[in-house]
């Protein structure tokens, strides 16, 4: 199984969408606890509205989401907090749920994890794709 991963962070919606489409994704799993921006276009109704006019299926796992902490933790580029705060949100019963879920829709059709940090390495969907992707190949759109 291919998983992709994408971070909206300093692009555009055109170049996103076009990003998703020359992959061949067919679907767009969101991992924000909040699915809400500051840039245009990534808010989540507007986001899955614009993903469903180009083609693409959108799907938001709330609970894959990382806790503020974690975010605070990676906007400073503390990746040990984040790595702990974030393992901690993992253990959690309704995302072991979702994380099956996640796995079960990326074997389906082509996905992306949706995070908005633009390096995975500065983004829990690697730390997520680390402890829940066992055997998938990750191609990280954007890097």
């Amino acid at each position: 199984m291919k998983i992709f991963t994408i971070g909206y962070e300093a692009t555009t919606m055109a170049d996103f969408i076009a990003a998703l489409q020359r992959a061949g994704v067919e679907r767009v799993i969101d991992v924000r606890a909040l699915p809400l921006s500051r840039r245009p276009g990534f808010s989540k109704n507007v986001l899955a509205a614009t993903l469903k006019e180009a083609g693409i299926e959108y799907v938001h796992l709330k609970h894959l989401g990382t806790p503020k902490p974690g975010r605070d933790a990676a906007k400073r580029g503390d990746v040990a907090t984040l790595r702990a705060v974030y393992d901690t949100q993992l253990g959690l019963p309704e995302a072991q749920a979702e994380a099956a879920r996640m796995r079960m829709l990326a074997g389906e059709k082509p996905s992306a994890l949706l995070c908005f940090e633009r390096e995975p390495g500065h983004c829990h969907r690697t730390l997520l794709l680390q402890a829940e992707g066992e055997g998938a190949e990750v191609v990280d759109l954007f890097t």
